[in-house]
């Protein structure tokens, strides 16, 4: 039976551009930087009238399970429906995404010059049940880590918001980054010369792969393949209800989505001079026990 732990930090805010005072607000990016969940229960992203439609699986294409809108673009991808439901499902995925910068830059003023908006989507499509490999299983703890998409050491900062009327999100987290990576950072390797280069050039990833990048995405597939881990290492079950929002770091909390339908998420990537205290940063800890820099200086 694995040992239980707390990292679920509620927090009483019901409106996107809350007044915080920086007392709190140091407070608040302390504990999400050492790895906790903010959880708000009763911040509540409302649809506009005829948008509960989306909640049906029927809008997305069948081909990618979410729906999302990738920053600086026009349209939504992933989606199916007339033209004015493919209008209307950018402007809620829009308005998403704004509601949530809106919110960290309250939060966390710190981020604001750091920040850049990634993808948002809208997630219809139930968890449990979905037939995937063992590395896209994201029903087994893991840090989220990119294949193709290398980030050279910038953050994820994440915000998810369940909008199923019903049911809540039932998320899995698990131990602290730096217990999780004393587990699996020495059955990690790191790249042979030349290797960056080539995956480059063959298009296997976006951009030159960088060592943190290569370590990050074993430490992914070696904790989803611990089928002994999974049950073992300490961690907390959490429902988030139905109307309730969250916000983490998920390239350094270990989580598993468990079971939930309809969800929208916003990644932000964070260029790591914004951290306060990089001391628990994946890219610090990873660093201290390979005895070298992660980042290029």
């Amino acid at each position: 039976m694995a040992m239980s732990l707390d990292l679920i930090r509620t927090q009483p805010y019901t409106d996107w551009s809350p007044e915080v005072s920086p007392e709190t607000q140091a407070t608040l990016r302390r504990e999400l930087e050492q790895g906790a969940v903010l959880y708000f229960p009763n911040l509540h992203f409302r649809f506009a009238p005829g948008e509960e439609r989306f909640l049906d699986s029927r809008y997305s294409d069948g081909k990618s399970k979410n729906i999302n809108l990738r920053a600086n673009e026009g349209a939504v991808r992933g989606a199916a429906g007339t033209q004015q439901d493919l209008t209307d499902l950018y402007n809620l995925i829009r308005r998403y995404a704004e509601s949530t910068e809106s919110l960290i830059h309250a939060l966390f003023p710190e981020y604001g010059p750091h920040m850049t908006r990634a993808g948002t989507s809208l997630r219809p499509s139930e968890i449990a049940g979905r037939p995937v490999s063992w590395r896209k299983d994201d029903t087994r703890l893991h840090v989220d880590a990119f294949p193709s998409n290398p980030l050279l050491g910038k953050r994820l900062l994440r915000v998810f918001h369940n909008i199923d009327p019903e049911a809540p999100r039932v998320w899995r987290v698990g131990e602290p980054f730096a217990d999780f990576a004393g587990r699996f950072v020495p059955k990690t390797h790191g790249m042979w010369p030349g290797q960056s280069w080539l995956m480059k050039t063959l298009h296997i990833t976006k951009r030159a792969r960088s060592e943190y990048d290569h370590r990050m995405l074993q430490l992914h597939d070696l904790a989803k393949a611990d089928l002994d881990y999974q049950k073992s290492v300490p961690q907390q079950e959490f429902q988030f209800p139905p109307g309730s929002t969250w916000i983490v770091f998920s390239d350094q909390l270990l989580h598993a989505a468990m079971r939930g339908k309809a969800m929208m998420e916003q990644t932000i990537y964070l260029d790591p001079a914004a951290i306060g205290d990089r001391t628990h940063s994946p890219e610090a800890v990873l660093s201290k026990m390979l005895g070298k820099p992660m980042l290029a200086a």
